[in-house]
């Protein structure tokens, strides 16, 4: 049979009311889709003709040429261009603004609806901001509300820069939705909001599109794959679908938006698999989420299948591949209150060239999915085992992606041509058989919004835990005020107790703060706060598995479940901004070191002054404590970073040293510049001097001149020292600059070279090796360590690779300190840490006199596993989790942990502020390795 007679059969078949309307028809967009769509059974009849309306202008227009030209992509300011010049013509659509980025660029929503709808949002979004807290509404009351309201469905697009498909499509959905008159979208109109973002990440698409149109037009098949851009945001890549406490700021305006709007359902359009994966919420699931989430997700994305197979269109498929297990990716925000879920990934070329693919066995869809190394080849994510283990984790491809399965009925052929039209069909097929459903059932996704509010009202009253409180007594409250204002900022509820609290045989002093569960975002609070205990060790999962944010701050979180502490009388907190105090009267100001980042601040703050740190504890003064002389500007800055300090008549007859501020260089890859991103951020955050290096500085040499310390972030993953030294492979004939450009404005920031391709080379090795030889202090974080242990700047330390059975995506483990007076260790007070597992080397030292170099281990036990999963923990036992080795006139210190994770893991970044701090008054090793350090390394 023909394809276009199964077109024909499978829409009738479905039901869809096709009835053709008397709107005039643009029959110049008919016949160009149709020359795009590069097979007959990639178009559905929902996106096969687009009607031509007077006054109200098509992308054509506008821009001079349709959704899914061959060779076309829109810049952000044109992307806005369109939406203005649609909202000034058509009462069905408005532009509503939502923040700026790093870069200044827009942030914006556009909202189609009906007249009456659009006219009236402010009183739809009130409807859904009562059902979003549903405390004191009555069953009565609410089902008159939801008779009013109308859900919001929210698409985003453009998370990922090189998925550059969405950003196109959502222009052309917004206009069929304004303008198609047909029982279809008039149901839509009336009984959905439809709203959507212009580009997810702006900075990033304007930088991707600048590289495509200067390095990627030529692309035709896989084998002329060119290089990524070597940034999209301003700090990270993919990673922004990680930023789970909404750091970055582009990531925090579509939580202030989400807060403000409260959609029940959010969808994130991605590109990376063939030919369109509708996710369903498959497991492991997270068991604190309400079981209402995980009906509703099958049902949309079961029906979405149904209805592109109806059509004819291979490829559709679900349940194999993304799991609900961990709550950090940017589109959860509406799962994680209370609303739904939805996530697509649409096979794509990383551009609009069309192409030819091969899906093959195994074989991805495209070059940009949510977890895609942004650069080189994707591989296995570090710390997960071996590619088999993390192929697992992605999905279960059985036989491939072209293979039959139970959750895809109608695979894609092994080898075709793909279009930017071809994904602009699937995409755009699917978000309007979402919108059908939705708009059959308006009521019914309302109602499962508001009762999954509801629920998560009571749980928190009738089930342990009740609450959770950070005490009061804590030395350094500005752990404790992370880990608030990103409860804060998510909508939680905090209160400061106004009085002694007594709960579960333990007593809290006035002013702790108190997250009980009893409100609407109860679950999200015990999702961050609570152990991750992973449901069983034979799965896998996509992404990390504990992010306890106690154990990742070092806070003391303690978990209640004692029903009284709902009686507790608190105060609500807002921002949480802890003041900090000079106790006394004195000329020498200590500073007490308790373990806050922000001591490395103030330092910098004050950097024109002279401070001394003590090496050894007194009565009142922990070791690490800074002097310095006491003035008016020491006491307001110590006050505004939240430190505590004590004026004294003179400094304490202890050893001491002064606390020089190094000159730093932060070395990138130009390949994974991500890792390197969040170093970068928290060294910002921080206010920590630095200078961002690439090879090309390596390369020039001198670098002992220039520097006292050189820090390289990990990255490389499983590459080790290769990646680093080697970096983007070259094309032969061809360079890829990365420089300021007119013709491209958004290329060459952060960094500029000639050819990002090449790498340090074994040259940039032999610089490093005299750096440290000649005096300077090299630091590597994670992967990065293999780099000075696989090229013998470290004479004594091995690095090794976990086996195949080793699997641990991101579990919070011990680290046994077994040197605690190392500086790097000023502010600590347990030999017992929680660290976040990096999947940096395992590290090895071969003998007594060199195990004199290890600072932290691993102590690698089932029990040292705190949160989530690590399978094959025995790999780790005793292995080296930090190592000081003297070289030369210089130092190595090699971090086997990642202490600047994803802003998430604050308590493990003191140490790297301190190996700063006193970067020129690191010890010698003691005369004979530590009593606990004597177990042999394996």
């Amino acid at each position: 049979m023909k394809p276009t007679r199964i077109l024909v059969l499978a829409a009738c078949a479905a039901g869809l009311v096709l009835t053709q309307t008397k709107q005039p028809q643009d029959e110049e967009y008919a016949r160009l889709v149709k020359e795009w769509t590069t097979r007959p059974e990639f178009m559905s009849p929902l996106v096969d003709h687009l009607p031509k309306v007077a006054g109200v202008p098509t992308t054509k227009d506008v821009l001079g040429y349709y959704v899914g030209a061959p060779k076309k992509l829109t810049r952000t300011g044109d992307l806005a261009k369109y939406y203005r010049a649609l909202a000034a013509a058509s009462k069905r659509v408005k532009i509503i603004p939502a923040g700026k980025t790093d870069e200044g660029r827009e942030c914006l929503v556009i909202a189609v609806a009906d007249e009456d709808t659009i006219r009236d949002l402010d009183r739809y979004k009130g409807y859904l901001a009562r059902l979003a807290d549903p405390r004191g509404l009555t069953p009565e009351q609410a089902k008159e509300v939801i008779a009013q309201a109308k859900p919001v469905y929210m698409f985003t697009g453009g998370l990922h820069s090189a998925e550059t498909g969405p950003p196109e499509m959502l222009m052309e959905l917004a206009y069929r939705i304004a303008v198609e008159d047909s029982p279809l979208y008039d149901s839509i109109r009336k009984n959905v909001i439809v709203m959507m973002t212009a580009a997810a990440e702006p900075d990033g698409r304007d930088r991707y599109v600048d590289w495509y149109y200067k390095y990627k037009l030529t692309e035709e098949n896989e084998q002329d794959r060119t290089p990524q851009p070597p940034y999209w945001g301003k700090y990270i890549y993919h990673d922004n679908n990680r930023d789970i406490n909404y750091s970055q700021i582009t990531m925090s305006n579509w939580l202030k938006f989400y807060l403000e709007w409260h959609p029940p359902i959010m969808h994130d359009l991605h590109e990376s698999q063939p030919l369109l994966y509708t996710f369903s919420g498959q497991s492991p699931q997270n068991p604190t989420l309400d079981p209402i989430l995980y009906a509703e997700m099958p049902w949309f994305s079961e029906f979405e299948m149904t209805k592109m197979i109806g059509y004819g269109m291979p490829g559709v498929w679900t349940h194999a591949f993304v799991d609900m297990w961990s709550p950090g990716y940017l589109d959860f925000m509406s799962s994680n209150h209370n609303g739904m879920i939805r996530m697509y990934e649409i096979m794509g070329n990383g551009g609009a060239n069309t192409m030819r693919r091969n899906i093959g066995v195994g074989g991805r869809g495209g070059p940009g999915g949510p977890d895609a190394e942004p650069v080189a080849a994707p591989e296995a994510p570090a710390g997960r085992g071996g590619a088999d283990a993390a192929a697992a984790g992605r999905g279960g491809r059985g036989g491939g992606m072209a293979a039959r399965e139970w959750y895809r009925p109608l695979p894609p052929p092994r080898d075709l041509v793909w279009s930017m039209r071809n994904n602009t069909n699937y995409s755009e097929t699917g978000v309007l058989s979402a919108l059908e459903l939705t708009a059959a059932f308006p009521k019914t996704v309302l109602e499962n919004f508001y009762l999954k509010s509801l629920h998560s009202v009571e749980a928190g009253s009738k089930d342990a835990p009740y609450a959770y409180v950070l005490p009061s007594s804590q030395k350094d409250p500005t752990r404790v005020a992370f880990i608030v204002n990103i409860l804060r900022k998510q909508g939680i509820e905090v209160g400061r107790a106004t009085g002694e609290v007594k709960a579960g045989g333990a007593t809290y002093p006035a002013g702790s703060m108190i997250v009980k569960l009893n409100q609407p975002y109860g679950r999200l609070a015990k999702i961050l706060l609570e152990k991750q205990i992973f449901p069983t060790d034979a799965q896998t999962t996509y992404d990390d598995t504990g992010w306890t944010m106690g154990l990742m701050s070092q806070a003391q979180v303690d978990e209640i479940a004692d029903k009284s502490i709902l009686s507790a009388s608190v105060q609500p907190v807002d921002v949480y901004n802890p003041q900090g105090m000079v106790k006394g009267s004195g000329p020498v100001t200590a500073i007490l070191h308790n373990g806050s980042n922000n001591l490395v601040t103030l330092r910098y703050r004050l950097k024109d002054l002279k401070f001394e740190a003590i090496e050894q504890a007194t009565k009142d003064l922990p070791a690490g404590t800074l002097l310095v002389a006491s003035s008016p500007r020491v006491k307001e800055e110590v006050e505004k970073l939240g430190l505590q300090a004590v004026a004294i008549p003179a400094a304490p007859d202890v050893k001491k040293h002064e606390v020089d501020l190094p000159r730093i260089a932060m070395f990138s890859t130009w390949s994974s510049t991500q890792d390197v991103g969040w170093v970068r951020y928290a060294f910002d955050h921080f206010e920590i001097n630095y200078d961002l290096i690439y090879k090309e500085r390596i390369r020039q040499g001198g670098l002992k001149a220039a520097y006292d310390v050189i820090v390289v972030p990990h990255q490389g993953g499983r590459g080790g020292a290769k990646s680093l030294i080697f970096d983007v492979e070259p094309k032969p004939g061809k360079k890829f600059a990365y420089t300021r450009d007119p013709a491209f404005p958004s290329l060459g920031m952060y960094g500029e070279s000639e050819d990002i391709s090449g790498g340090m080379g074994l040259e940039g090795v032999a610089e490093l090796d005299r750096f440290v030889n000649q005096g300077g202090v090299l630091i590597t974080l994670g992967a990065a360590s293999f780099l000075p242990a696989e090229t013998f700047i470290t004479r004594t330390v091995d690095a090794a690779r976990t086996t195949a059975a080793f699997y641990a995506p991101g579990p919070i483990v011990e680290a046994e300190v077994l040197n605690p007076n190392h500086p790097i260790f000023y502010g600590y007070t347990d030999r017992i840490l929680p660290v976040r597992w990096a999947g940096g080397p395992l590290l090895r030292v071969p003998n007594d006199e060199a195990r004199r170099t290890v600072l932290m281990r691993f102590p690698g036990s089932d029990k040292s596993v705190l949160s989530g999963l690590m399978r094959g923990v025995a790999e780790t036992r005793m292995r080296p989790a930090i190592i000081d080795e003297p070289v030369g006139q210089g130092r190595v210190l090699l971090f086997a942990t990642n202490p600047a994770y994803r802003w998430q893991n604050l308590g493990e970044f003191n140490m790297l502020a301190n190996a700063i701090l006193n970067f020129n008054d690191l010890p010698k090793p003691p005369a004979s390795p530590p009593a606990a350090a004597t177990a042999p390394a394996q």
